[in-house]
């Protein structure tokens, strides 16, 4: 990969098992690949497995994409990010989003009403109480009423995002994050509907545009192997989810929650769900560059699901070695 093209790598699943995520730490500690992702795992709590793994001895940059804002307040978000700032002395990028509705409801006894707009407020708060001092805060879902974080010294900066889909979301990350995650967005969609979405919200708040990370489906072709079982495996239950669909039909792709099957397959005609041989998915790879990706992050769950962890693992070393 070319100066600035950041490549790093999503882990697959819930976290159970600590030597895989080791594991795939040492793509990271080795210089293989920028940073370690994990979504939000709730057996192994995510930021505490990130907390565990620099214990480890394995202190690399992270990130989150994306833990559910209905988790935890505000305040103990920034907790939690400047803990890991300081655990693995390197700034941390701290994602976050709503979640499904139902399960906002099943904890706090209703959903969100306008979710961007609580995703954005709540970006904004964890934002502001990292800089530091007290926090006033009365908002529509949030409220702070004075508290402050203990002061620290030499702290890297954590970077508080947003996950982004569509342009409304876009649109508030814009207002207040540092950095916007996509997942699944082709890369069309990220130059011609995102970034200019970005770039509003940031103008109107008089703001610079948040750096714009996307997560990435990728496989490696093996004898024996199928993009399109590969692909269903791996996207099936982002395909039924109603913002998602809507989010791909504007890309262009035919996207229907009614049948993942032939989501899939778009996918994989497409582009979206990478395919192939490691060096031939290296322009694949580049195109979100080209788009204005900062960085790429490279899952490898279909593959995880369908061969195992391992099977994965390798995959991810041949990537990132055929991106150099």
């Amino acid at each position: 990969m070319t100066s600035g093209e950041h490549v790093s790598v999503l882990f697959p699943h819930h976290v159970e098992e600590l030597d895989e995520l080791t594991g795939m730490a040492a793509l990271v500690r080795d210089g293989a690949a920028r940073r370690l992702w994990l979504g939000q795992s709730l057996t192994v709590e995510s930021h505490q497995a990130l907390a565990w793994l620099a214990g480890a001895g394995f202190r690399v940059p992270v990130g989150l994409s994306v833990a559910l804002t209905a988790l935890r307040h505000p305040f103990d978000a920034a907790a939690q990010a400047r803990s890991l700032a300081l655990l693995t002395g390197h700034p941390p990028v701290m994602g976050y989003g709503a979640g499904e509705p139902a399960f906002v409801t099943a904890l706090h006894g209703a959903h969100y009403a306008a979710p961007a707009s609580a995703v954005a407020e709540y970006v904004g708060v964890v934002r502001e109480l990292l800089r530091g001092g007290a926090v006033r805060h009365e908002g529509p879902v949030f409220r702070v009423g004075g508290a402050a974080l203990p002061p620290v010294r030499d702290a890297p900066p954590a970077e508080v995002g947003a996950g982004v889909l569509r342009p409304g979301m876009a649109r508030a990350a814009g207002r207040t994050a540092d950095v916007a995650i996509s997942w699944m967005t082709p890369p069309s969609y990220i130059r011609e509907v995102l970034l200019p979405a970005l770039e509003e919200g940031a103008v109107a708040a008089g703001r610079p545009r948040p750096r714009l990370v996307t997560v990435v489906h990728a496989a490696v072709a093996r004898p024996g192997r199928s993009p399109l079982p590969l692909a269903q495996r791996g996207t099936d239950k982002h395909l039924r989810v109603h913002h998602y669909a809507d989010m791909l039909r504007r890309a262009g792709l035919d996207v229907d929650v009614s049948d993942p099957v032939s989501g899939a397959r778009e996918l994989v005609e497409a582009g979206v769900f990478l395919y192939g041989k490691p060096g031939d998915l290296v322009p694949e790879v580049r195109r979100y560059f080209a788009a204005g990706a900062d960085e790429v992050v490279l899952n490898p769950v279909a593959v995880a699901q369908t061969y195992g962890f391992a099977a994965a693992l390798a995959d991810l070393r041949e990537l990132l070695a055929a991106h150099g």
